[in-house]
């Protein structure tokens, strides 16, 4: 009798607890539903090549769209290279938990950040995860993070077409699109090709191909020279028939801006490259409208 009872109560703590779960994961879908609700346009920023110079794009991006008085969340995603931290001049910044959620970390009234570099505290560590992992990671910055309301969220993807990009495309559902970027060399736009191949597969709307690096310009003269040569990201989107958004050329005060943590839009106004970026971002909210309307 004692055997039966205690087969019998087993059986219901696992019943019990399989409910738990299942009620657990109704919540956590509530929430992650209630999250997206209150974020306009979400655009992922991504590229099939590392070292392209993606995240200074996501990270001018944000920036430049909430000089326009936009509300702008960037999400960092890059779990194994976050840089967007040391980017936008947050790295050291503390994590704050509330009775909403997740704090993001406040860069100015209209732009908020999250990223993995803000949990780890020894910038020497290493993310030693497998997928299951990076999944969980990606799913909490959407559901537990307090976003609030937001016109725009801007997701700096990893580079390549693997487990993050995957997750975020599956946990977005619908994606307000993808900007694509990458170099003139033949080595980055072979590696482009997976990435916009990626997106068709998966059903998001390329809103178009930056080709970052394009070109030199001169500290001096400012004129510019086409040291990596020039029009190959612009050739690789007509040959894929996708929308291309501009050129942005090397420029060293970019790279020092960055650097110092100091997204080069706020700090660099009139420079031909701020020009380039103004352009970009002008045909980015374009066609996040144009798509919304369509």
């Amino acid at each position: 009798m004692n055997k039966i009872a205690e087969t019998a109560a087993s059986a219901c703590s696992t019943s019990t607890g399989v409910v738990e779960a299942e009620n657990e994961k109704t919540r956590e879908s509530d929430r992650l539903e209630e999250n997206l609700r209150g974020i306009g346009r979400k655009i992922m920023v991504m590229s099939g090549k590392g070292g392209v110079g993606k995240s200074s794009l996501a990270a001018n991006i944000a920036v430049g769209i909430s000089l326009r008085g936009k509300q702008v969340g960037l999400m960092d995603i890059d779990i194994h290279g976050p840089s967007i931290p040391t980017l936008v001049g947050l790295e050291g910044a503390s994590l704050v938990q509330t009775d909403r959620g997740l704090m993001p970390v406040v860069y100015s009234n209209f732009l908020k950040v999250m990223s993995i570099g803000f949990l780890i505290r020894d910038r020497n560590d290493a993310v030693i995860w497998r997928a299951p992992m990076k999944h969980g990671l990606i799913k909490q910055f959407l559901t537990d993070v307090a976003w609030g309301s937001l016109d725009y969220l801007i997701v700096d993807c990893p580079p390549g077409t693997g487990d993050e990009l995957i997750s975020i495309t599956q946990l977005l559902e619908q994606a307000g699109g993808a900007v694509i970027v990458t170099t003139p060399q033949d080595v980055a736009l072979n590696d482009v090709r997976k990435s916009i191949t990626f997106c068709k597969q998966t059903n998001v709307t390329i809103l178009g191909v930056v080709e970052n690096m394009s070109g030199f310009v001169c500290p001096g003269c400012k004129t510019t020279v086409d040291i990596f040569k020039s029009g190959g990201g612009e050739a690789l989107a007509k040959e894929m028939g996708v929308p291309f958004l501009g050129k942005i050329p090397i420029d060293p005060t970019l790279v020092e801006h960055s650097d110092q943590g100091k997204p080069f839009l706020n700090h660099c106004a009139g420079s031909p490259t701020v020009a380039a970026f103004d352009t970009i971002i002008n045909a980015i909210l374009f066609s996040t409208i144009s798509h919304d309307n369509g």
